[in-house]
């Protein structure tokens, strides 16, 4: 067994395939598919079930790769220690990203990367805020970007930007005006899952209001929710930045919620008690630099996820 073994199976398990890990990792598949036998020879262990769609972890895979992950740590931890002297950021740093963010911070971040830390690794997962939030805390991501996050003892959070929600709907030459959260009931709705923060934000106002909302759909992707709204079969409650980086803003129309305002606040959040190392506090540098850099601030490029 070797760390080496152990990233590629990582990396497979956590992708479900060998073709995306091997595309990941830049190795040939063959070359990755011996690697991880050769791991399952040494343990004397099946650790993936392999099948027509890809790959899932036996339940010997599912302890070995609790193990790896926190070796892999580890080890990542102790590069980053060996530069901490030099005050010289180096080693893999994890930042989790809601898919919109992914979306408008994954290039300017690696080119970041490359030109201000070129000794540094940079890995960019994306997820809904609540999977960020176990990821941070699990110690599987190092920086994360999170909208309304419930206050938890594992995490440090600090807000960032806050945004309005807004009413979605197709282009017309009707009122650009405010609406009021309790004429909501009008419209059918084409809204993403409870999970999400704006389900969330509209249910809690819905309640305190009395309010009996029409939800016509239920749709997971944003960009789903606007295809529908461009289509006609309801209006969405988004925020301004989703149309705007949906590239259909030409075909809708945005009238902001009010009385009362729902706002979605995005925080920056880290490990409690992770002794920050100088390759986290120049990554979290980097990452506030450039969600404020976005056009008109990242809260008029952001959707909450």
């Amino acid at each position: 067994m070797n760390l080496k073994q152990l990233e590629y199976f990582v990396s497979v398990a956590e992708l479900g395939s060998f073709s995306k890990a091997a595309e990941a990792l830049d190795i040939a598949q063959p070359a990755l598919s011996r690697q991880v036998r050769a791991l399952e020879t040494d343990l004397h262990e099946t650790l993936l079930s392999r099948n027509g769609r890809g790959v899932t972890l036996t339940e010997a895979g599912r302890r070995l790769f609790e193990h790896s992950v926190g070796i892999l740590q580890q080890v990542a931890q102790a590069r980053e220690d060996m530069g901490t002297s030099r005050d010289e950021p180096v080693g893999q740093i994890t930042i989790g990203l809601p898919p919109s963010m992914g979306r408008q911070l994954t290039l300017p971040l690696i080119d970041a990367f490359q030109r201000q830390l070129p000794k540094a690794r940079l890995a960019i997962v994306e997820g809904m805020s609540a999977h960020i939030a176990e990821w941070i805390a699990s110690g599987r991501v190092d920086i994360g970007l999170l909208y309304n996050p419930d206050a938890q003892p594992a995490l440090d959070i600090a807000p960032l930007l806050d945004e309005r929600l807004c009413l979605v709907e197709r282009q017309a030459n009707g009122p650009r005006t405010p609406v009021p959260v309790r004429e909501l009931k009008q419209y059918p709705l084409v809204l993403p899952e409870r999970q999400h923060v704006i389900r969330r934000l509209l249910d809690a106002q819905a309640t305190l209001a009395g309010l009996q909302l029409d939800i016509a759909w239920e749709v997971s992707s944003i960009a789903a929710i606007i295809d529908l709204v461009c289509a006609g079969y309801g209006r969405g409650v988004l925020t301004a930045s989703a149309v705007r980086a949906s590239g259909r803003a030409d075909e809708l129309a945005v009238r902001t919620l009010v009385e009362p305002s729902l706002i979605s606040v995005l925080c920056v959040a880290v490990a409690a008690h992770k002794r920050p190392t100088p390759l986290m506090r120049q990554a979290r540098r980097l990452l506030e630099e450039l969600v404020r850099a976005l056009p008109q601030g990242a809260a008029a490029h952001s959707q909450p996820g």
